[in-house]
């Protein structure tokens, strides 16, 4: 009897210590303002990641942050392990190796960047400005753009001109006419103008007649994070 009570206790300690651990989560981020900034204490601050941070907070789970760039934190997420990531698209392909909590932020109508010798018209139908003569398109490596700007590429298949920059540096692309627009939301173009050294009226700011309303964000998780936690974090989260 007490072997088998010293049994119970010892399996009950490392349940528990096993439950701890698993409310310890490994959250990537990298700074992209007006989205994502680092706070003083480290934890992702902004837009997004404010409503991250209280997430987590408010779903009483411990939090490592870590600064990764985005093509990593991909890799990262499909190694498995109590990792998360922030602010990121639900897409087809990423549900496959990912779980994904409730919305926790939503974008602006999506922006056009262009450069000024590219000629186009404000209101234009995107599917016009995809099918300009000799047209070419500025796009982020491995990086989602929403479903109907995805779509778009996917079936008119433009020029794509691919760059592993920050989006600072792809905009200093557009400006030297290495392409001709890159797409932005319009909560973090001003910022985009602002620290890329490109003068504003070097750059022409499109909005297409039919872009619909922003993608919704996500915080992704790893397979290997308990549905528990998804679930808490899910509870926790304001955005309506």
């Amino acid at each position: 009897m007490n072997f088998s009570f010293r049994s119970v206790i010892l399996f009950g300690t490392l349940v528990s210590g096993f439950a701890h651990a698993n409310d310890n989560i490994t959250v990537s981020f990298n700074e992209r303002p007006p989205y994502l900034t680092q706070g003083t204490d480290g934890a992702a601050s902004g837009l997004i990641g404010t409503a991250a941070s209280e997430a987590f907070k408010a779903a009483g789970l411990e939090v490592t942050w870590s600064k990764v760039p985005p093509n990593r934190q991909l890799i990262v997420v499909k190694e498995g392990g109590n990792n998360c990531a922030i602010g990121w698209f639900k897409t087809p392909e990423r549900t496959q190796f990912a779980k994904f909590t409730n919305p926790i932020y939503r974008d602006k109508p999506t922006i056009i960047l262009a450069n000024p010798k590219f000629e186009a018209k404000d209101g234009s139908k995107l599917s016009d400005l995809l099918t300009a003569k000799g047209v070419r398109v500025l796009v982020k490596e491995n990086f989602s753009y929403g479903g109907f700007i995805d779509g778009k590429l996917e079936s008119l298949k433009p020029t794509l001109v691919k760059s592993n920059g920050t989006p600072t540096q792809m905009l200093q692309l557009i400006h030297a006419n290495t392409a001709d627009f890159m797409f932005a939301s319009e909560e973090e173009s001003k910022y985009l103008i602002e620290q890329s050294g490109v003068a504003s009226n070097s750059v022409k700011q499109l909005k297409a007649a039919d872009m619909p309303n922003g993608e919704f964000r996500y915080i992704m998780c790893s397979n290997q994070v308990p549905d528990s936690v998804i679930s808490r974090l899910n509870k926790a989260i304001k955005f309506k």
